[in-house]
């Protein structure tokens, strides 16, 4: 039974009906360009086939109450009186609501259950995730346009401004935009999109190595906080202005951390840019010496690499078949992408298994992944469209 059938099934012993709606929206893998979004750089994400559903119905109050069947504890909020509570999975609902309301945007209650395959903490944004799936549930119910990087936004400035999260627009994008058998090559400065086609025979595989880091705690908020005291110091608006001969110039006064952080912003966004470039050339050898530059830039210039993140980049590379890998994500703990051929797959997980146990002691989760569509509508109005006819929003803000 798959995770679709688990919520059907649960949908209807819970409320005695099966649900009006289900909706669902994807994590996602960044194959290149971490830690530039929030410096208006460029990313390289793709939306991978590891879903958070949601099954509902309309309520006839102001409501909004959602059980979930991996935690005990429903959400339960009024949309008329929305207030902070104690950090928890519901904080991300309810900044879903407030930046829709905050948009004069006039929503409708709802209650339902939901379920994710993305797990959470492993740099796959389970966060995005939920919420892209929280605010297809608010159009569907409330009848809304759906735009969706204009709905990437909002989600957005619900992880910014809700729940403290200072990420950048990269996973809501993802989440949002996501195409099957394509990277989605994001200028975060313009917003504008370019599906970048994947090489045939080539699959991901993302190492998840058990460990875990709360991006709601300091270090993530003090890297952003870094770049933009070095964009200050360079004075520029932010770190995507920036180039090489400028930051070498200006070395002694941004001093060693700083000049560091900028460094590696900087030849991040140069090798997104080739990486998206080689991708559509179907050169995975060199994509795959990309990811392993970059994994060093994040390791040493940024330092938002572990050990044993480092060394499960170290386990990939050496096994048959794989192209490259670097960990992916925010950092500090989670997981580590590699690109791996399709007919090497099998062997690669067995493998990196053993090496990774042997050299942590602890047993990773290997997820064989392909790039996915963005969040959608499954059952229900509107089913499997992208635009219900009401029309989309246009522009952005």
């Amino acid at each position: 039974m798959d995770s679709r059938e688990r919520l059907e099934m649960a949908f209807s012993t819970r409320f005695g009906t099966p649900p009006i709606w289900i909706v669902r929206a994807p994590g996602r893998v960044n194959l290149i360009g971490e830690h530039t979004d929030y410096n208006q750089g460029f990313v390289l994400p793709a939306a991978i086939d590891r879903y958070t559903y949601l099954a509902l119905r309309p309520r006839l109050d102001d409501r909004v109450v959602l059980h979930s069947l991996e935690r005990e504890d429903p959400t339960d909020i009024r949309l008329d009186t929305l207030e902070h509570q104690a950090p928890a999975w519901g904080e991300y609902v309810r900044g879903v609501a407030w930046a829709l309301q905050s948009a004069e945007l006039s929503l409708k209650g709802w209650e339902g259950i939901l379920t994710s395959e993305v797990p959470i903490g492993a740099g796959l944004s389970s966060s995005a995730a939920l919420e892209l799936a929280v605010a297809r549930a608010f159009a569907a119910v409330a009848e809304l346009p759906w735009d969706p990087v204009w709905m990437a936004q909002r989600a957005q400035s619900a992880e910014n401004e809700w729940v403290g999260v200072r990420s950048g627009i990269m996973d809501q994008l993802a989440a949002a935009c996501g195409q099957a058998g394509h990277a989605l090559l994001i200028d975060c400065r313009t917003l504008v999109l370019e599906f970048v086609q994947l090489p045939a025979g080539v699959r991901f595989a993302v190492l998840d190595t058990s460990t875990r880091r709360d991006l709601r705690d300091s270090s993530y908020n003090m890297r952003r906080q870094e770049c933009e005291a070095a964009a200050e110091v360079l004075q520029i608006a932010s770190l995507r202005e920036a180039d090489l001969p400028a930051l070498e110039s200006a070395n002694e006064r941004l001093g060693p951390t700083l000049y560091r952080r900028a460094r590696h912003v900087i030849t991040e966004n140069q090798r997104t840019l080739a990486a998206a470039r080689d991708l559509s050339d179907g050169d995975l050898s060199r994509v795959g010496s990309l990811f392993q530059s970059s994994h060093e830039s994040l390791r040493k210039d940024f330092e938002v690499s572990s050990p044993e993140l480092d060394v499960a980049v170290g386990c990939a590379t050496a096994i048959q078949g794989c192209y490259g890998a670097r960990l992916t994500g925010g950092g500090f703990a989670g997981a580590a992408l590699a690109l791996v051929d399709e007919g090497h797959t099998e062997g690669f997980a067995v493998e990196f298994q053993r090496c990774f146990r042997q050299a942590t002691g602890l047993t990773p989760t290997i997820h064989i992944c392909d790039a996915a569509g963005g969040a959608e509508v499954l059952r229900g109005p509107h089913a499997n469209s992208r635009n219900p006819p009401s029309g989309e929003r246009q522009g952005s803000d």
